[in-house]
């Protein structure tokens, strides 16, 4: 649904979207390669003379897209395929120091990693701006007054400050625990097979930490192949911040019923029956994106169960759903942008 034809036009978010694109995940895996052979060729783990011609046949590397397709369909994974590719534009001489020591979960971890560090930085962005414009509506009418409501029942007057105030505080909250999270989660995976190093005695750990230096992660000071809780905290704070921004949706969607008034929307959507009506399009989807990374919550919790040294069911279970709960954000936060900047009232100079 985020890249369909039309439904993308609702629940799409192009800024981010790309960084699931094949093109931007090979890319990635690529860099990965790269920055394997550099580091290595730095610690002595390979020639110095195979770097070069690596490096070069990592930026130069055309995929076959179809015999991608078949490789994955057959191994499991990208990364036999992808590396055999790769191989074929070293000369004879180095082309054994391609992806020397590494295995495939390496590689598309780490590619997760640059990926999820751009689209984290988008999703910051944005939650910031959204922050100010609460701050702004607030300094706007944050004087007036509602009808506060409890239980879906009329109770006291509040002030629209108030409620502005549940909506932002929550906002802020996440965007101090995004720190850590992202120190927890932005980090090198090199574990190779078993994740033990074992190909690079003393020099495995050296690797690991200039190949988090060259791409720019953190060094994890061991492997995290089994290990997925910074992936599932994540996740968590993926849904808390879209549960938030629901908590937001939902309260715009029942202020905006005619009989409250409590709010006036430019823009609403139309109807193709009742051409007077404005309907709350944005808030009502801040309610659904919510409710569907709560959903997608649960399942995340079952990757956590990755079995032995490492795990193929649950490994899968987590490309299925992290990118859905990644786009499923950034798209509330999009939605939540253009909502709030549609604002054109809160509350009333006067309560009767």
């Amino acid at each position: 649904m985020f890249n369909h034809p039309y439904l993308a036009g609702l629940l799409g978010n192009d800024s981010v979207s790309r960084y699931f694109d094949a093109e931007m995940d090979i890319q990635a895996m690529l860099s990965f390669e790269a920055a394997l052979a550099e580091a290595q060729g730095v610690t002595g783990a390979i020639p110095i003379a195979a770097v070069a011609p690596i490096k070069t046949a990592c930026l130069e590397l055309v995929p076959d897209m179809d015999r991608l397709k078949s490789g994955t369909a057959n191994d499991g994974v990208v990364v036999p395929e992808l590396v055999r590719q790769l191989k074929i534009s070293v000369s004879d001489e180095h082309k054994a120091y391609v992806h020397f020591g590494a295995t495939s979960q390496d590689v598309i971890d780490t590619s997760l990693m640059l990926r999820l560090r751009s689209c984290i930085e988008i999703i910051e962005e944005t939650l910031e701006r959204v922050v100010v414009q609460i701050e702004q509506l607030n300094e706007k009418f944050g004087d007036r007054q509602l009808l506060g409501r409890t239980r879906m029942q009329q109770a006291l007057p509040i002030t629209v400050s108030h409620r502005l105030a549940n909506w932002r505080t929550p906002l802020t909250k996440q965007l101090e625990k995004l720190k850590s999270v992202k120190v927890a989660l932005l980090n090198v995976q090199f574990g190779g097979p078993v994740g033990t190093l074992d190909n690079f005695q003393e020099a495995g750990p050296k690797i690991r930490s200039k190949m988090s230096e060259l791409l720019g992660l953190g060094d994890p000071g061991g492997c995290w192949h089994t290990d997925r809780t910074s992936i599932v905290d994540f996740a968590n704070w993926l849904s808390v911040l879209t549960g938030v921004l629901g908590k937001i949706g939902k309260d715009i969607t029942l202020m905006s019923i005619n009989e409250v008034k409590e709010i006036s929307l430019r823009g609403g959507g139309g109807s193709s029956a009742m051409p007077h009506k404005q309907n709350p399009i944005k808030a009502e989807m801040l309610v659904t994106l919510g409710q569907f990374n709560a959903m997608n919550m649960s399942g995340m919790h079952q990757v956590l169960s990755h079995e032995n040294e490492r795990s193929g069911q649950s490994w899968t279970l987590e490309w299925m759903l992290l990118p859905q709960m990644v786009m499923t954000t950034s798209t509330s936060l999009r939605l939540a942008e253009e909502l709030l900047i549609k604002i054109e009232r809160i509350g009333d100079d006067n309560l009767n």
